[in-house]
């Protein structure tokens, strides 16, 4: 007899948690040893990228404006034309590019993939009225449903809350059917008034993901330290997300409250209440740490949420340890550390970079990945001074960022051992930086200011995706429009901009 969703998830909830963390701390003893063994070291390091999206109408089968732009769920058949993967929502679906070495033409091959990649989606999902689209948030529902309706609908199976909307992945189900997460879940962001009872109110998100593989694991602390420090800058440059789904504001809050007090990125926010519910402290800013050993211990020691049990006996390298690369899997943190690899000769310690939203175009996408890998490169090979900023500067650096976008008052320790908080002397310093990285991994001084570029027109123009919505939403409600109605038209004006420049344009041509 065929098993049912709600049947795998019970029997994930009746995984023995406490067996589970025993044998993840036994495997991170495994993964310590492979590191005095010098397994996760390589002679080179390396970059990747997960590309996040999200489906909408392309309009060309509406009958009206009504039905354009709204978002829409992706045939499960379509994911292996597309070579993507399933995310948490049955609207999103992600990209995860093959690692290059970070050089001129790893750079280059990461950009041609994405480009190649996207252009065969994009032709795949045309046939089905879609569009693929690259954002932090979004906020046209499905046609003839409210975005509420979507995130909440639920069903129970005999005891198990089952999400319509969702993934058949159990491990997301399963999330709020244990005793770990208390329901109903709750968005945590200025006057909006949403809970469900499924983790479902995250599919509101997405995001991309640059990941760098240092040559030597034992440099992990010190490249964690340093990707600490550049997480609030390079977040205050990518924001996304300020409006939610209109219905999903709380009765009552007029449209200028809102526009006063919302976040710039409530990706941010969305994803640390949803997952931090009861108290816990899953998601979040962390801590530095002065030892390989330490980030291992770290991601064993984390509270477990799902016991998913790991196949023993595999032949990959990373069976070594499978537990402990299962728990890795709820281990959010806004930078996190990774150990795996198929092979010896692919075995790696990598740092993923996780605070940014999706962007307007891909060469806007690129141009973080990059800002990242040279940023990697340069500041732990150089010593650069940043390093000696306060944890606590750098954590409210971030949170700035997620309020404030590029008006947030950031510190920051320039080459010279400078201290300030003047935008145009910290982002000259930053992206200078990413520059010469990117120039010491073998890019060439025009390749790594054209990839750069896009980051650089915001710091001159003081303007961010986030900030361009907000204009745009203002100039609408004071042209007499309904809040509703300026976030819905914003959102189209978005996505039909991105629609002529994401595979070769750029935001700066909006």
């Amino acid at each position: 007899m065929d098993r049912t969703l709600a049947d795998r998830v019970r029997e994930l909830d009746a995984v023995d948690a406490e067996a589970f963390a025993e044998r993840a701390a036994g495997d991170a003893e495994v993964v310590k040893s492979l590191l005095r063994d010098g397994a996760f070291d390589n002679h080179r390091s390396v970059v990747g990228l997960e590309y996040e999206f999200y489906a909408a109408a392309d309009g060309r089968w509406a009958d009206d404006e009504a039905t354009d732009c709204t978002l829409m769920r992706v045939p499960r058949r379509l994911f292996d034309l597309i070579d993507f993967e399933k995310e948490l929502g049955l609207h999103n679906a992600e990209m995860t590019t093959s690692p290059q070495p970070f050089n001129g033409y790893g750079m280059a091959a990461q950009a041609a993939e994405v480009r190649s990649h996207l252009q065969n989606a994009r032709d795949c999902t045309k046939a089905e009225g879609m569009r693929l689209v690259s954002d932090g948030i979004w906020t046209i529902p499905p046609a003839g449903e409210t975005a509420r309706e979507y995130l909440t609908d639920s069903v129970l199976d005999d005891g198990v809350r089952v999400a319509a909307n969702m993934s058949d992945a159990v491990r997301y189900h399963a999330m709020a059917n244990g005793e770990e997460l208390e329901t109903p879940l709750t968005v945590d962001a200025p006057n909006v008034d949403i809970e469900a009872e499924t983790v479902m109110p995250e599919s509101l998100i997405t995001s991309i993901q640059p990941h760098y593989q240092m040559s030597r694991a034992t440099d992990l602390p010190r490249h964690h330290t340093y990707a600490l420090r550049i997480a609030g800058p390079l977040l205050a440059l990518g924001v996304n997300a300020p409006f939610f789904p209109p219905d999903l504001y709380a009765d009552g809050v007029d449209a200028e409250t809102i526009l006063e007090e919302a976040y710039m990125e409530h990706r941010i926010a969305v994803f640390e209440s949803v997952l931090n519910a009861d108290g816990a402290r899953k998601v979040r800013f962390p801590r530095d740490f002065d030892s390989v050993e330490t980030a291992v211990d770290r991601i064993a020691d984390d509270d477990v949420v799902v016991p998913i049990p790991a196949d023993e006996g595999g032949d990959r390298f990373d069976d070594q340890f499978p537990t402990f690369r299962a728990k890795h899997g709820t281990y959010w943190r806004w930078v996190r550390p990774v150990f795996g690899g198929s092979t010896r000769s692919s075995a790696n310690a990598r740092l993923e970079f996780r605070p940014l939203p999706g962007q307007p175009t891909v060469a806007d996408t690129v141009a973080f990945l990059a800002a990242f890998a040279g940023l990697m490169e340069q500041l732990p090979k150089h010593g650069h001074p940043v390093a000696d900023l306060d944890w606590a500067d750098a954590e409210a650096n971030f949170y700035g960022a997620m309020r404030d976008g590029i008006e947030a008052d950031l510190d920051w320790i320039t080459a010279d051992g400078e201290h300030t908080t003047d935008l145009d002397a910290i982002y000259d310093d930053l992206l200078d930086a990413a520059a010469a990285g990117l120039e010491a991994a073998g890019c060439s001084a025009a390749a790594a200011e054209e990839y750069l570029a896009p980051l650089r027109y915001r710091v001159e123009n003081r303007t961010t995706p986030a900030s361009w919505k907000v204009d745009r939403v203002r100039s609408r409600l004071d042209d007499g429009e309904a809040f509703a109605e300026a976030v819905t038209a914003t959102q189209r004006e978005y996505i039909y901009e991105q629609s002529e420049t994401l595979l070769q344009g750029t935001f700066a041509e909006w």
